[in-house]
């Protein structure tokens, strides 16, 4: 049940990112559109976006009306990585077992491409959306800027980068985690229910859960890649211990990471009791636990 909606979300929001990163008319600038979209249709999980959509449903919301927002934060992840990827960041060659955009554009290119769908994010959830009131529309705009701005992911990067060659205490790396993957992941609960004007009971649910499931994520990807496959996990293996990063296995070890992966996936599951339609928010978190790539 899980993998088929996750599918349904997937494909109704690629078809969207689709027509939405396209030039109004050929200006002998689609090169841009190109690279952005190579990144954008580059697959993942469509975890974000589909945080957006399914909690949007689950608060009795139109997921139609949702649609839009969703995009941007998914546009806004594609930016990131594509930023994060580039020589001055992880400078990193593979990302879901492709090259990376600067691989196959050039470092000016991909920084341009990220930029542009930084932009188009915002062009995207401020667009006239007939079923979303302006001030909803603002109310989620406000919180897709927090959640990517300085005091969100960016600020997240910040303090990834200076943690580099260094170590780092379990609370600033669960300050930084909270920040650079977490934001975003909190992000997409708090559009949904933006998005379905959903109660406060609810908006405060469902952004314990997403803080839940972000950190198990965080966790899980520290895991991996120690002990993933680098044809699976489609990024290098072993690259935080090469770029001297603070890692939560590095300081937990493995088999506390592990405990604390389900006991995050346990709480995040316990905060859905608000929801009565649940279940595939629940299995998406132990999907998640368990994830290979």
């Amino acid at each position: 049940m899980v993998e088929q909606r996750l599918n349904q979300y997937c494909e109704s929001v690629e078809a969207a990112l689709m027509k939405y990163i396209q030039p109004e008319r050929d200006l002998g600038h689609t090169k841009i559109f190109e690279a952005a979209r190579y990144s954008a249709m580059a697959g993942g999980k469509r975890i974000r976006p589909a945080l957006v959509l399914e909690f949007c449903r689950v608060c009795g919301g139109d997921i139609e009306a949702a649609m839009p927002l969703a995009c941007a934060l998914e546009m806004i992840h594609t930016y990131s990585l594509i930023h994060d990827d580039l020589p001055c960041m992880d400078d990193d060659d593979l990302r879901r077992g492709k090259p990376t955009n600067h691989k196959v554009y050039g470092e000016a290119m991909a920084v341009l491409a990220g930029d542009g769908l930084l932009n188009l994010a915002f062009e995207t959830a401020s667009a006239h959306n007939p079923k979303l009131p302006p001030e909803v529309q603002v109310q989620a705009i406000r919180a897709l800027s927090r959640a990517s701005g300085m005091d969100g992911m960016i600020g997240g990067q910040v303090l990834d980068m200076e943690a580099e060659n260094r170590s780092i205490t379990l609370e600033e790396l669960q300050t930084l985690q909270s920040l650079k993957t977490g934001a975003l992941l909190k992000a997409g609960a708090s559009l949904g229910c933006i998005a379905a004007r959903a109660t406060k009971e609810q908006r405060r649910a469902a952004e314990t859960y997403a803080q839940k499931i972000g950190l198990a994520f965080q966790i899980r990807d520290d895991m991996l890649d120690i002990e993933g496959d680098a044809a699976v996990f489609g990024k290098p293996i072993g690259s935080d211990a090469e770029n001297g990063k603070s890692t939560y296995p590095s300081l937990l070890g493995m088999e506390k990471c592990r405990e604390l992966v389900d006991q995050l996936t346990q709480e995040a599951i316990q905060a859905l009791a608000c929801f009565e339609d649940h279940e595939f928010l629940a299995e998406l978190a132990k999907m998640l636990a368990g994830r290979i790539k």
